[in-house]
Formats: C-alpha cells, sequence, structure tokens
C-alpha cells in the first residue's frame, strides 16, 4: 500500500501546485495547453496499444468489456461521483469538475505503469516503477489542474483505491499473469487512452464513454486462461 499511498499523495501536490499555476495563465494559453495534453494523451496510447501481438484479442476484449461496462453505466456512475464531489467542494466554481476527475483519473489509472507497479509492489516490494510513474503523474497533474481545476485533485483517490487494491491483489493473480498477458492488458489500456486523448482534444460529436470500456482491460487474464485450458 505504500506505493500507492505516495502515488496519491504526489498527485495531490501537483494538482495543488497547477492550481497555483492556472490562475496566471490566459484562457488562450489554457485551450493550446489542453490540446497538447491531448495529443500526449493519445500518443501514449498509441506507444502501449501498438505492442499487441495479436490485435483480434484486443478488439474482442474490449468488445465485451465495453458491453459489460454499457450495462453498469461506469461512465455515468463516475460522471456522478464528479458531479457529487463538486457540489461538496464548490457550489459556485469549478465548471470542469468533474471532467477532470474523471479524465484525470482514467489517465492516471489506465496503463502498464500503474498494473505492473502495482504486482511490483505487492509481490516484490519493488516501488521503482511506481515511484518513476508518480513522477509522470506529479507533471501531468500540475498542467491538468492548471486547466480542468480543482477536479483533478480528488483523482488521487481513485489512484489510491484501484493501485492498493492491485498491490493487495497481487499474491492471487500473479500465476495468471504472464508476458503475454500484461502485453495485452496494456494493449487495451491504450486503446483507452486513446479514446482519452480524443476527448480532451474534443474530436467527437459526443464524448466517448471511456470508463464503459474500463472492464475489458482484465479481461485478457480470462482469455489466455480459457485458450490454455483448451490446449
Amino acid at each position: 500500500m505504500i506505493a500507492a499511498i505516495v502515488n496519491a499523495i504526489v498527485v495531490i501536490l501537483g494538482g495543488l501546485l497547477g492550481l497555483l499555476l492556472g490562475g496566471r495563465l490566459k484562457e488562450q494559453h489554457t485551450k493550446t495547453i489542453v490540446a497538447a495534453l491531448g495529443i500526449c494523451t493519445a500518443v501514449i496510447g498509441i506507444t502501449s496499444a501498438i505492442v499487441t501481438s495479436n490485435i483480434l484479442i484486443v478488439i474482442i476484449c474490449l468488445v465485451i468489456g465495453t458491453i459489460v461496462g454499457e450495462l453498469l453505466k461506469i461512465e455515468q456512475r463516475l460522471d456522478t461521483l464528479g458531479d457529487w464531489l463538486k457540489s461538496k467542494v464548490s457550489k459556485n466554481g469549478g465548471g470542469r469538475f468533474t471532467e477532470g476527475f474523471v479524465t484525470a483519473s482514467l489517465l492516471f489509472c489506465v496503463g502498464s505503469m500503474a498494473i505492473m507497479g502495482s504486482f511490483d509492489a505487492g509481490l516484490r516490494g519493488d516501488y521503482n516503477t511506481i515511484f518513476a510513474k508518480s513522477a509522470l503523474d506529479c507533471v501531468m497533474a500540475v498542467t491538468f489542474a492548471a486547466t480542468m481545476g480543482v477536479g483533478v485533485l480528488f483523482s488521487s483517490a481513485t489512484v489510491l483505491i484501484y493501485q492498493g487494491a492491485l498491490t493487495l491483489l497481487a499474491g492471487f493473480v500473479e500465476p495468471y499473469l504472464s508476458a503475454e498477458v500484461i502485453v495485452e492488458m496494456s494493449a487495451v489500456g491504450g486503446i483507452m487512452l486513446i479514446g482519452t486523448g480524443m476527448n480532451i482534444l474534443g474530436l467527437t460529436k459526443e464524448r466517448i464513454k471511456v470508463g464503459n470500456m474500463l472492464p475489458a482491460i482484465v479481461l485478457p487474464v480470462g482469455w489466455f486462461a480459457v485458450v490454455n485450458f483448451l490446449k
């Protein structure tokens, strides 16, 4: 849990710094920074997605995972949580609170570093990956908080719960985490980050419900478990 706690604290610190800087940015500068963040997020997603060794696995996992996410209404629940937090924090301001909370939560939690870093911490007490991720998250938290506001700080709770749970569950899932599984999980997460980047850039008429794709990220585990069983 130490690694998850450190990561969450770093996000808060980065977010606070971003809030201090945000008030000094002009609207035209903010728009440019947001565009840059959207492009960077998409590029991170692309670099993760292209590592797949079997695109069919990625497609099937995304389709099934998205169906599950739609039925569970994950995106709607994230938005509702963000709106509730916003009502408790600021009744008059923070127009982009929910957007900042949801976007930052997805960005910080979807990716191979979050998954592998948590497992390394839980299985071997190796915090190097999480500490490296924390440094990257800090930079992203500064820029996102400067442009999207205080909602980014509350994504630290998502980071703490998500990565903490992965760390605690590491011992149970280790037998199912082969190198192949990790690669495909990263690829699925990469596709989700591309969608997040598109949302930030406003490239689609309606926002892509990336949150509803979240179940897909764990489905490669089931895919390879079934394949190995059939063999």
